[in-house]
């Protein structure tokens, strides 16, 4: 999990420091937001101080009603020694004491002109991203009519020359080499490029070729949900491999199983089409439609009719 500071958050929002600068360099280790709703009442039992605090209209409007001691006392307690900083949203004015507490405790005070719903929902959008858990795999990432298929396989294997077949036939690409992955939700992986090798593809014997450049960025994106595996090995004519497609095989990245797909490579094979047809199968079956087992099905009903006639 990536540290977040509250600096970060002014550096990728709108927001303007009012207070409180000394304590920019505080950590954030919540994704959630709290508005102090209960606790501009008096009541601090179950305050989460470790959270992001947001005061919208509602907050203010009621602070607004007490006495300017019951105001400073509330206040006081909301900047906790814990607490990431306080945010002010809608442009309201920063009441004098405010500010005057916010540098004493060095709680950092920012002020946004940004409406509060739109303000929890950029921010706890951003905080998800990066707490997520993540990892990095090697392989290619590719998008195959809306099916994100993570090609995999050793070194040298020809997952890039599968990618750039795929991206000639229409396809895109969203990471070659080296796919960032992070949980999201906790049932989701998401797959991306790092930076440096954004949209471009590796291919040996030419070099380092950029597919936006080259194909215009149709054939490129940024981020795609990982659905299908497809793991690319030498063939191996001891081993025994599925034809019937009935082995449901799974790979697990971090607490997500994801389906995975073994395909031997052997002279005279078109992978592309291969892989291309894998991902259109993928989809069929989350439609309900399984070749397999409607194969299976058909196979046995012949077998007892054919029974049955020899009875």
């Amino acid at each position: 999990m990536s540290i977040v500071r509250t600096k970060e958050l002014i550096e990728n929002f709108d927001l303007k420091v009012v207070a409180g600068e000394n304590g920019l360099q505080r950590e954030i280790h919540s994704s959630e937001i709290h508005r102090p709703g209960i606790e501009v009442t008096g009541c601090f039992k179950f305050h989460p101080q470790d959270r992001l605090q947001l005061i919208g209209q509602t907050e203010m409007t009621y602070l607004e009603q007490l006495s300017i001691t019951e105001q400073k006392e509330i206040f006081n307690k909301l900047c906790a020694t814990t607490t990431p900083c306080i945010i002010i949203s809608r442009g309201m004015k920063v009441p004098k004491y405010m500010l005057t507490i916010a540098n004493e405790k060095d709680v950092p005070l920012l002020a946004t002109k940004r409406k509060t719903t739109r303000v929890i929902s950029r921010l706890t959008n951003y905080l998800e991203i990066a707490f997520s858990p993540s990892t990095a795999i090697h392989g290619v990432f590719v998008e195959i009519y809306g099916i994100g298929v993570l090609i995999t396989g050793q070194s040298g294997v020809g997952k890039s020359e599968v990618a750039l077949e795929l991206i000639k036939r229409g396809h895109r690409l969203v990471a070659d080499d080296s796919v960032e992955i992070r949980q999201k939700d906790g049932e989701e992986l998401i797959g991306s490029s790092p930076p440096l090798i954004k949209n471009l593809l590796e291919i040996r014997g030419i070099g380092i070729i950029d597919i936006m450049s080259l194909f215009g960025a149709g054939a490129v994106l940024s981020e795609k949900k990982i659905s299908l595996i497809i793991h690319l090995e030498l063939w191996e004519d001891a081993k025994q491999y599925d034809r019937l497609g009935m082995d449901d095989e799974m790979h697990k990245i971090m607490d997500v199983n994801i389906p995975r797909s073994t395909v031997p490579i052997r002279p005279g094979r078109n992978l592309a089409i291969i892989v291309e047809v894998a991902a259109m199968n993928f989809r069929l079956k989350k439609m309900g439609m399984n070749a397999a087992e409607a194969f299976s099905d058909r196979l046995s009903h012949t077998i007892v009719e054919r029974t049955d006639l020899v009875d």
